[in-house]
C-alpha cells in the first residue's frame, strides 16, 4: 500500500516546486561560471591550457601579480571615477527630465520616445559614432565649436590623457540618461498628486516638496536605478573599447578593459579572472551596502 505524503509537507514543498526551475537556471548559468571564475584565479590558466588541458594551481600568485601592478591600482581608481561620474550625471539629468515630463503638455509623448533612442542604440555603435563626433581633426563637435568661435583650436577630446576619461564619462551619461528617465518617470506616476498638493498648501516650495515628499516616496525606485546602474557601469567594456581602447597612455583603462587586456590580449586567463572577481566583489558590496542603508531608511 502506497503511503501518501502528509498534507503539511506537501504544502511546504509546493512553493519549492515552482521556484525549482529558476533555481536550476541560476545555478547552471550564474552559479557555475562564478565558481569557475574564482577557481581559475588560483590557477596558471593560459592559452596553452586549451591544448594541454593542464592548469596547475599556483596559489595566490595571480592575485599578487595583479595587485602589485601599478596599472591595476590606476584602473581601479579610474573605474570608481568613471562609475561615480556616470551615475551622478545619469541620475541627475534623468530625474530632471522625469520631473519635466511628469507635467502633461503637447508632444510630451513624442519627445519621451525620441529621448529613448540613445538607450536603444547598441553600445558599440554609439561609441563608434561618438568617436567620429569627438575626433580632434575631423569631428563635428570641434568644427561647430570653432565655427561659433568658442575655441581657437581643436580640442583633443579623446587623444589627450587629461580629457579622454571625461569624454568617455559624458558619452556614457548620454547613453544612460533615458533608462534613468523612464524608470523615474514611472515611479513619479505612482505618487498620488494629493500628497504634493497637500505639501504646497502647507507652504512647501518646489524644492521642499521634492525633498520631503517626492524623493522619499521614490526611494524604492531610486534603489533599483542606482543598483542596476552601478552594476552595468562598473564593468563597462564595449563603450571604452570603441571610443579609446583604454588609451591614450592607459588614461581610460578601467577594470573592465583590464580584464579584457589580460584575458584576450595577453592570454593570461588566471590574472583576468582575478580582476573579474574584483568587479564582482565591488558590485556585491555596493548592492549590499546600498540596499541595507535604504532598508534602514524605510524602517525609520
Amino acid at each position: 500500500m502506497r503511503t501518501r505524503t502528509p498534507a503539511p509537507r506537501r504544502r511546504a514543498l509546493t512553493p519549492w516546486l515552482f521556484v525549482a526551475p529558476a533555481l536550476a537556471y541560476m545555478l547552471l548559468f550564474f552559479g557555475y561560471p562564478l565558481v569557475r571564475n574564482v577557481v581559475m584565479s588560483f590557477q596558471d590558466y593560459t592559452f596553452s591550457t586549451y591544448f594541454t588541458g593542464e592548469a596547475p594551481f599556483n596559489g595566490l600568485e595571480n592575485w599578487r601579480t595583479v595587485f602589485s601592478d601599478e596599472l591595476f591600482g590606476a584602473s581601479l581608481w579610474r573605474t570608481l571615477l568613471f562609475t561615480v561620474g556616470s551615475l551622478a550625471g545619469q541620475f541627475g539629468i534623468g530625474m530632471a527630465l522625469a520631473l519635466f515630463f511628469s507635467r502633461r503638455f503637447p508632444l510630451s509623448g513624442v519627445m519621451r520616445s525620441l529621448l529613448l533612442l540613445p538607450w536603444l542604440i547598441p553600445m558599440v555603435v554609439a561609441g563608434t559614432v561618438w568617436r567620429r563626433v569627438l575626433d580632434q581633426e575631423t569631428g563635428v563637435l570641434n568644427e561647430a565649436l570653432q565655427a561659433l568661435h568658442l575655441t581657437s583650436s581643436a580640442v583633443p577630446w579623446l587623444s589627450s590623457p587629461d580629457q579622454a576619461l571625461l569624454s568617455v564619462v559624458l558619452v556614457n551619461i548620454w547613453i544612460g540618461v533615458p533608462f534613468n528617465m523612464v524608470i523615474l518617470y514611472g515611479g513619479l506616476q505612482e505618487i498620488p498628486a494629493e500628497l504634493r498638493e497637500a505639501a504646497v498648501l502647507d507652504g512647501a516650495g518646489p524644492f521642499r516638496s521634492f525633498f520631503s515628499v517626492t524623493l522619499p516616496l521614490l526611494r524604492p525606485v531610486v534603489t533599483v536605478v542606482l543598483v542596476l546602474g552601478f552594476m552595468s557601469t562598473v564593468k563597462i567594456l564595449d563603450l571604452v573599447l570603441a571610443l579609446t581602447n583604454g588609451g591614450p597612455a592607459h588614461s581610460t583603462e578601467t577594470l573592465g578593459t583590464l580584464t579584457y587586456q589580460l584575458s584576450f590580449l595577453r592570454l593570461d586567463f588566471g590574472q583576468g579572472a582575478v580582476v573579474g572577481n574584483v568587479l564582482i566583489v565591488l558590485s556585491m558590496v555596493f548592492a549590499a551596502v546600498y540596499l541595507r542603508a535604504n532598508r534602514g531608511g524605510v524602517n525609520r
